[in-house]
């Protein structure tokens, strides 16, 4: 790995010039957020069911008495041996924050069409605490874009991320947040998919500020390193 070396007073001229940079994008960021959160909000009509650890729930009683819903819709199909080695890495990722979530009035769950039991034996072999649920039994993850026929497939009459296609299998990440108002009404608030994804991944974010970064470039594709963490060889 070659890279141009530079003396300490060079790099500080030049770091100091890189965190101007990132200012304005911190500055850039917190904007889109305010513009995120001013999105209007769109009232679920739909009863939708998940299986959960504690039974037959409800969208508003995935809630757990707080205002505020994040779903992680996790690629696990209903036939699959093992859940999908990206979400994986991600929820590896998330594991651990419903905590602090709990605290900033917002519950976190996992959703995924495979059946409960079969999460729950993924879950165990994962070593994962979050809450995880199966959306199987309703029309979720259709609604939401990341559950596909074989039909829509062939026929690309399917949309991804907001535009038609875009996904070349059945089943699909993002990450979806809803909020109560004071009656009670379940709102969703908004959903993010592809790339809108890396922000709830920590690895990633870290990997960003070394000097090698991701280090994918020479891939077959991006993310074709990636194993569950019980597979690696060392």
């Amino acid at each position: 790995m070659t890279h141009t070396i530079a003396s300490r007073e060079d790099w500080l001229e030049a770091r100091r010039a890189l965190l101007a940079a990132e200012k304005a994008h911190t500055r850039e960021r917190d904007a889109l957020a305010e513009q995120r959160r001013a999105l209007p909000w769109v009232r679920v009509e739909k009863p939708y069911a998940f299986d959960g650890p504690d039974g037959r729930e409800t969208l508003s009683e995935l809630f757990a008495g707080r205002r505020q819903l994040a779903v992680y819709h996790f690629m696990y199909g209903a036939n699959w041996e093992a859940g999908c080695p990206s979400c994986s890495y991600w929820a590896d990722n998330l594991n651990g924050i419903d905590a602090h979530l709990a605290h900033r009035d917002t519950t976190l769950v996992l959703a995924s069409t495979a059946p409960l039991a079969t999460l729950e034996a993924y879950k165990k072999r994962m070593g994962w605490d979050l809450k995880w649920v199966s959306s199987g039994v309703s029309d979720f993850n259709a609604d939401f874009g990341v559950t596909f026929t074989p039909e829509q497939l062939d026929s690309g009459d399917f949309s991804y991320n907001y535009r038609a296609g875009g996904f070349g299998g059945l089943e699909a990440p993002g990450l979806s947040t809803f909020v109560k108002d004071d009656d009670e009404t379940v709102y969703h608030s908004y959903s993010t998919y592809g790339r809108g994804l890396d922000h709830f991944n920590g690895a990633y974010q870290l990997l960003d500020l070394t000097a090698k970064g991701r280090d994918e470039g020479g891939l077959s594709y991006a993310m074709a390193w990636l194993k569950r963490r019980d597979e690696y060889a060392d």
